[in-house]
C-alpha cells in the first residue's frame, strides 16, 4: 500500500493576509471547522515580548486564523498559557485589544480548571493537568513560532501545545518522550498548524536573537510542518529527537522523502538558525 504524503505549505512575502489566503487555498481549508463548531486558536505567548522579537506569535496571522473560523461560522477563542505572566504577554503581543474587536474570549489557560488525564500508550508522561477549556474544543488551530528550544534544539507545533498544561516543569526531564505523549492526546484535535516564520528566534526561544523571514509555513500533520519547520532553519529533521519518535507513534511524518512541499522550496528560504547551547 502506497501511503500518501503529508502536505505542508511554505509561503513566503510582506503581507501575511495574502500569504494565510494563499495557505489556506493550498491546504484546502474550506472544511476545516463545521458550523458551530467551539475552536481555540492556540499562539506562542510564552513571555512578555512582542512578536518582532522572534519570541511571540504575529498578532496578523493569530487575527487571520479567527476571521477564517468565523468565516466558517465556527465559534473562535483564543488561549495560551506563558511560563511567567500570561496577561503581560497577552498586552505585549496585542491580544486584548483584538479579543474585544473581533468579539472573541480570550483566556490563560494557566489560570483555567485543570483537568488530569491519563495518557494512553505513553513512554514518559503518564499523566498530564490539561486545561478544561482546551479539552472542551472541537477543534485546534496550533499557531506556533519559528525557534530554536535550549532543551528540544526546536520549538514549533508539538512543543506549543505545552501552553496547554499545568505544571510545565515536569516536562523538562526526557522532553522528548514527554513531548510526543503530550501530542498524543491532541493528534485528532489540531486541525491545522500555521508556524509563524514571520520573524524567527535562533540561539534561545526565549532570550534569543530575531531572523527575518517573512514566512508562513502550515499544514494538518503536526510532525510533518515541525520537520519542515526545523529544516527551515537549517536544521536536519533527524537531529531533533521528538519527530523521530512521533513518527515512530504514528502521529505524523518526520522524513522530508514523506512530505509533499508545496510553495516554496526548503532551500530557496532556508537560513542557518544559530544552536542553543549544548547543540
Amino acid at each position: 500500500m502506497v501511503l500518501t504524503k503529508s502536505r505542508v505549505s511554505i509561503v513566503k512575502g510582506q503581507n501575511v493576509g495574502q500569504m494565510l489566503q494563499e495557505t489556506f487555498e493550498t491546504l484546502n481549508c474550506d472544511n476545516l471547522v463545521e458550523p458551530g463548531e467551539r475552536v481555540l486558536v492556540k499562539p506562542n505567548c510564552i513571555s512578555p515580548k512582542p512578536p518582532e522579537s522572534g519570541v511571540t506569535t504575529d498578532l496578523r496571522i493569530i487575527e487571520v486564523a479567527v476571521n477564517k473560523v468565523q468565516e466558517l461560522k465556527g465559534d473562535a477563542l483564543i488561549g495560551d498559557g506563558g511560563w511567567g505572566d500570561t496577561d503581560r504577554a497577552f498586552e505585549a503581543v496585542g491580544l486584548k485589544d483584538l479579543a474585544d474587536r473581533m468579539g472573541v474570549d480570550l483566556i490563560d489557560l494557566n489560570e483555567d480548571e485543570r483537568v488530569n488525564i491519563k495518557i494512553p500508550k505513553s513512554t514518559a508522561l503518564q499523566e498530564a493537568g490539561i486545561a478544561k477549556t482546551v479539552l472542551d474544543v472541537d477543534a485546534i488551530i496550533n499557531v506556533p513560532k519559528l525557534k530554536v528550544h535550549h532543551l528540544a534544539l526546536v520549538t514549533l507545533s508539538m512543543k506549543n501545545l505545552m501552553g496547554c498544561m499545568l505544571p510545565k516543569s515536569i516536562m523538562h526531564t526526557r522532553i522528548n518522550e514527554k513531548i510526543v505523549d503530550l501530542a498524543s492526546i491532541f493528534k485528532d484535535k489540531v486541525v491545522l498548524n500555521i508556524i509563524d516564520g514571520t520573524v524567527g528566534s535562533e540561539v534561545d526561544e526565549v532570550h534569543g536573537e530575531p531572523v527575518e523571514m517573512n514566512l508562513v509555513i502550515a499544514g494538518r500533520d503536526m510532525v510533518a510542518v515541525d520537520a519542515v519547520g526545523a529544516s527551515v532553519m537549517g536544521i536536519d529533521p533527524s537531529d531533533v529527537r521528538y519527530l523521530g519518535l512521533a513518527d515512530q507513534r504514528g502521529l505524523g511524518r518526520s522524513r522530508l522523502s514523506d512530505i509533499e512541499i508545496v510553495g516554496e522550496s526548503i532551500e530557496d528560504v532556508q537560513k542557518r538558525f544559530k544552536r542553543p547551547k549544548g547543540f
